[in-house]
């Protein structure tokens, strides 16, 4: 089968369109999708280009990729919940990573029916980054129902399922958030009316000049400047990051270890570095508190529950995605060009997505 993939860590002007041996079930739990769609997140390509390599010794060809779109072409005889002909999204565990190919392996405990509102491509943009919104927003210690919560880079990969999981389902009180001048005008047209109460032009403006101290209540930090922002929070208070390092003791439990489904089966964080991390972690954690702030790291955990969950709010319409870019899956100069967008953080509005045709 076709996959996008590399031979060695790097970056997306080396990623390759090559054939790579085809899935089969191999064990009674295997579910076979054939991906009509892909999804480009940052972990997808930070990973590829080896961030993670001191912690989890990677195999290559590295097939790139953990969330797709598509319909189950087989399963093992211990699966249950779905059948040939189903139209599934998913984000794949670490140890079935490869959704930019022709077809990806999973188990059903990942793996859920796509919204029947949205398109293949749509689906695709979904399972990681809303996810990952829903499990931060859940870190508040407490009810956020008419709280105030800063989201920024609300038109974001994450920001956008953030922003409208706050209001929509959380019941915030004030969403504000922060994009760049030419993004001000497109946050309502997006996201829907009511979602973002407040919009902060970051290049005109500082958050932290503009916010006053201590009014808000929740932070998810989707851009790694928690700390800065530390001022503007309430006593009681939380920080929740997604894009800060955790630390070692978090990592080590995240299913980012997972080798195989076997959820007992987990590569070990060597421990000089999980000491480090746990250090700088504590340190954070540390100054938080002189703020009365809570502050914590998180890593994804995916699930098909979630999934489930979010299949609803989507087809009763109180969520919505943004596909920003798509680019055929065949043109791998088109593909390495949406990865390094990604990559580098800059310029994209939602999510970027590549289409199997």
């Amino acid at each position: 089968m076709l996959s996008i993939n590399i031979p060695k860590h790097t970056t997306p002007d080396q990623y390759e369109l090559s054939e790579v041996p085809s899935l089969v079930v191999e064990r009674p739990t295997d579910i076979l999708i054939k991906v009509h769609a892909a999804s480009i997140n940052p972990i997808d390509v930070k990973k590829a280009s080896g961030v993670t390599k001191a912690v989890l010794k990677d195999s290559f060809p590295y097939k790139i990729g953990y969330d797709c779109a598509g319909t189950v072409i087989e399963t093992g005889s211990q699966v249950t919940r779905f059948k040939t002909g189903d139209e599934v999204f998913v984000r794949l565990p670490e140890c079935h990573r490869g959704s930019m190919s022709e077809i990806a392996r999973s188990t059903e405990e990942f793996v859920a029916l796509k919204p029947k509102n949205l398109s293949m491509v749509e689906a695709a943009s979904v399972p990681l980054a809303c996810m990952t919104a829903l499990q931060a927003l859940r870190g508040y210690d407490g009810d956020l129902q008419g709280k105030t919560v800063f989201i920024p880079a609300g038109l974001g990969g994450t920001g956008i399922f953030a922003c409208q999981l706050a209001k929509n389902i959380f019941k915030v009180g004030k969403v504000i958030t922060t994009v760049s001048t030419a993004k001000v005008p497109k946050v309502k047209e997006l996201l829907g009316e009511g979602v973002v109460d407040e919009i902060i032009d970051y290049r005109k403006y500082d958050p932290k000049n503009v916010i006053p101290p201590q009014s808000i209540d929740f932070i998810f930090d989707t851009t790694g400047n928690a700390m800065v922002y530390l001022s503007l929070v309430r006593e009681n208070g939380a920080i929740i990051t997604v894009s800060i390092l955790t630390s070692g003791d978090v990592l080590q439990n995240s299913s980012v270890m997972r080798r195989s489904p076997d959820k007992q089966d987990k590569a070990t964080v060597p421990f000089p570095i999980r000491i480090a991390l746990n250090i700088m972690d504590r340190v954070r954690v540390m100054r938080a508190s002189r703020y009365g702030v809570k502050y914590a790291s998180i890593f994804l955990e995916p699930n098909s529950d979630d999934l489930d969950s979010i299949r609803g709010w989507v087809e009763d319409g109180r969520l919505r995605t943004v596909v920003g870019s798509s680019v055929g899956f065949r043109d791998i100069e088109a593909v390495r060009n949406s990865c390094q967008v990604v990559f580098d953080g800059k310029g994209g509005v939602g999510k970027s997505v590549v289409v199997f045709e």
